[in-house]
């Protein structure tokens, strides 16, 4: 079982002799064990909860998170845990808990809800609503008590309480007039419009957007806090290389070059474990908020990778192994899936209550005595802890504010961020920059050694077919971008894993979600929990990712298959665009979304609308076309309003008007001039293109999608590249320098 595995949240909640279980220990999600020892008569989101409240008449009290979410703990041990709010829940509420990575459709109905009618969202998410399932109160984290700003949870209770028994037909009609208003100004639809805008002006309004917004001195969009958000980075480097040869194409690059130096530097990245955290606290990137996500983990490490494409500078490129390699060591389960996060709290030492960031910081004396050799050659007296305390910030006092540290748990801590460039330091201690960078390489190791003696933070070890998707584009595409096989292996490994144990055949049909079991097995809920559109399109993705860098042409096959799935359960015939849910999955929702923001995560439309040009590149297929200039079409109302909100569909949009590349190989897989062409495409930054592999076999899967492939011939036998685009290829090469030449123009 993975360390820290389901339910474990050390010091809270934990069954003692005298607690009884509620229904929740019943469940599989590690954030409903979370709360199987509560007081709280809780129910999972289903029909029993929903006949409890019509039978009894009693408002449905709904909770949602996810067990690596900080402020959910706070809620658990504040509220949950008490027995008095337990009392008032179980007396007068039907109390629904919901894992919102499991049901990402309850999320975003009651999500929009809560957005539209309070100061913001976000999670713990706590909403009332009818025995119909309509929201009528929302909001997100109460404390238990009434403060100076904040109305507390047994308050709001009391209060909803009274309301529901002395005014319900009020509480009523104002329900169903909000519901009503949030179904029309949520439609997503083609409407009269028959094309999608223009994508020079979109492409044009989200590059002007994002550089009113952009910090010059830190990067990233925002004040404080800071999320990495790589959609934005995304469109950046694709804006550059349509406007290379303009100042805003060479701005867009810098700004996006800047913000991921600056985060790999800042205290968002684990430089001791690896990986990056979910986000800064501060507009410097240095304090963050120290849960670690797979989403950001997949996403980041392609980001670094393109990020080496386009410059050639090598700090990108270890980062982006450093992502992975973090992955592959503390987010992988041994059948090859991916467990989705860690947590930001953890207890500073065994017994003790957790605190947030716990596990990551580090105080100046701890360095010190792991790190007491002195250093030969330096101008002044040196230990190798004075060197990385200085390279990497650590002081007496810590390096986090109080205003980023109100509970005071971080005093005398600090987070490593890089102060100095390696020359910087070396230059300070009359050092030569190797020797500085081989020092701190060995005092960070020494430092990750001693870490591994604390208590981890609480392992989220379900698995998510959309995240896992995901994490197989980031082993896929920096497998191939580095030419490394063995990244590569693990991306076919998480597809194998998805093929194995998250797809039914008899229907064709994803499932969301898995579990670690004990022993290294994977257990699956009952009844099962059916894919999202996420999962279908982050998991398309992954495979045409998989297809390009492996030239394994099942996982296209299966992609295809995917995708018709995805029609079949997902597409607005009549609107166009993608549902978020299967009508019969959401049944009894107020509301059947499309999701229209890319955010964290891109949006699913927008991921869907980059793989139909890829499928039709692959295979000719009209129908995709045509489905992809709906769904552009759909969202055009929403990308013309706010461009900034969906930046991975102004990038599809432009690649839909622009021309798609297909870049053919023919030659054999296993030979070295097929794998120089091969490896000669993946070294350069093309993002909107197909790579096909044609191996000379008319009876293959692509040359029967592809007819136009058995014309193209070997020249003298060798391998050789042809890049068509509008149904014309150019003239047969076979050196890469010619065919690098050819892709740069």
């Amino acid at each position: 079982m993975p360390a820290g595995g389901k339910g474990s949240r050390t010091n809270c909640s934990q069954p003692t002799p005298q607690k009884v279980p509620n229904r929740l220990i019943s469940e599989k999600s590690p954030y409903l064990l979370q709360h199987a020892y509560n007081p709280v008569d809780w129910y999972p989101w289903g029909q029993e909860a929903f006949d409890k409240a019509r039978k009894e008449d009693k408002p449905i009290f709904l909770s949602v998170g996810y067990s690596t979410c900080h402020w959910c703990h706070m809620m658990e041990e504040e509220s949950f845990q008490n027995e008095e709010i337990g009392r008032l829940l179980n007396e007068d509420f039907v109390s629904v808990k919901v894992d919102r990575e499991e049901r990402p459709d309850v999320d975003k109905v009651y999500m929009t809800f809560v957005q539209a009618t309070s100061n913001g969202g976000g999670w713990p998410m706590s909403v009332w609503l009818t025995p119909n399932l309509q929201p009528f109160v929302g909001g997100t984290y109460f404390p238990p008590e009434d403060g100076l700003t904040r109305v507390g949870f047994r308050t709001v209770l009391m209060r909803i309480r009274e309301q529901w028994n002395q005014n319900k037909s009020t509480l009523l009609e104002n329900s169903q007039r909000v519901t009503a208003a949030l179904l029309a100004r949520s439609e997503i639809s083609m409407g009269d419009r028959q094309l999608p805008p223009s994508a020079a002006t979109m492409n044009s309004r989200c590059f002007q957007q994002l550089d009113e917004g952009y910090d010059e001195e830190y990067g990233g969009f925002a004040e404080a806090p800071k999320f990495p958000t790589p959609v934005i980075l995304s469109f950046l480097f694709s804006y550059w290389l349509s406007h290379r040869l303009t100042q805003d194409g060479s701005r867009a690059q810098q700004m996006a070059l800047h913000t991921l130096k600056m985060m790999a530097n800042g205290g968002i990245r684990d430089h001791v474990g690896q990986g990056f955290h979910r986000y800064s606290t501060d507009r410097q990137w240095h304090v963050p908020h120290f849960e670690k996500m797979l989403y950001d983990q997949a996403q980041l490490t392609v980001a670094y990778s393109q990020a080496f494409q386009i410059s050639g500078d090598e700090f990108y490129s270890e980062v982006a192994k450093g992502i992975l390699q973090y992955v592959a060591r503390n987010l992988s389960h041994r059948s090859g899936g991916f467990y989705s996060a860690e947590d930001a709290d953890s207890p500073p030492e065994r017994g003790m209550r957790p605190k947030e960031g716990a596990f990551y910081v580090w105080t100046v004396k701890e360095v010190q005595q792991l790190l007491p050799e002195p250093v030969l050659g330096a101008t002044e007296p040196l230990t190798s802890g004075q060197l990385l305390m200085k390279h990497y910030g650590l002081t007496e006092a810590g390096s986090i504010s109080p205003s980023q540290d109100p509970k005071g748990e971080l005093q005398g801590q600090n987070v490593l961020t890089v102060r100095y460039s390696l020359e910087l330091t070396a230059a300070r201690f009359g050092l030569e920059v190797e020797a500085v960078r081989t020092l701190l390489n060995s005092g960070l190791e020494k430092l990750f050694q001693a870490r591994k003696h604390r208590p981890k933070p609480h392992l989220d070890s379900k698995m998510l077919a959309a995240w896992n998707g995901l994490m197989v584009s980031g082993f896929a595409v920096t497998g191939a971008v580095l030419g490394q096989e063995r990244l590569i292996s693990y991306a076919i490994s998480g597809a194998k894993f998805l093929k194995r144990h998250m797809f039914d055949v008899a229907s064709g049909r994803l499932m969301r979600t898995c579990y670690a079991g004990s022993g290294g097995t994977v257990e699956h809920s009952n009844p099962p929990c059916w894919g999202f559109l996420e999962d279908y399109a982050f998991v398309v993705r992954g495979l045409l990712d998989l297809y390009e860098a492996s030239q394994e042409s099942a996982w296209l096959e299966w992609a295809l298959r995917l995708q018709d799935t995805q029609d079949r359960l997902f597409w607005d015939s009549r609107g166009g665009g993608y549902f978020c849910s299967e009508a019969e999955l959401g049944a009894g929702l107020p509301l059947r979304l499309k999701d229209d923001q890319d955010g964290a995560e891109p949006s699913a439309n927008s991921t869907s609308a980059h793989n139909l040009l890829r499928l039709h590149g692959f295979t000719g297929h009209k129908d995709w076309m045509d489905k992809c200039v709906c769904l552009l079409t759909a969202f055009s109302e929403r990308m013309r309003r706010v461009p900034v909100a969906l930046p991975e569909m102004v990038r599809a949009l432009s690649a839909h008007q622009q021309t798609l590349k297909q870049i053919v190989i023919c030659g054999d897989p296993q030979a070295k001039d097929t794998k120089a062409l091969l490896q000669c495409v993946h070294s350069i930054y093309i993002p909107n293109k197909v790579l096909i592999l044609a191996d000379g076999d008319p009876s293959s899967f692509l040359s029967r999608q592809l007819p136009f492939l058995s014309t193209l011939r070997r020249l003298e036998d060798q391998a050789t590249a042809y890049v068509c685009e509008n149904q014309a290829c150019s003239m047969p090469i076979t050196e890469p320098c010619e065919l690098r030449k050819l892709l740069h123009q």
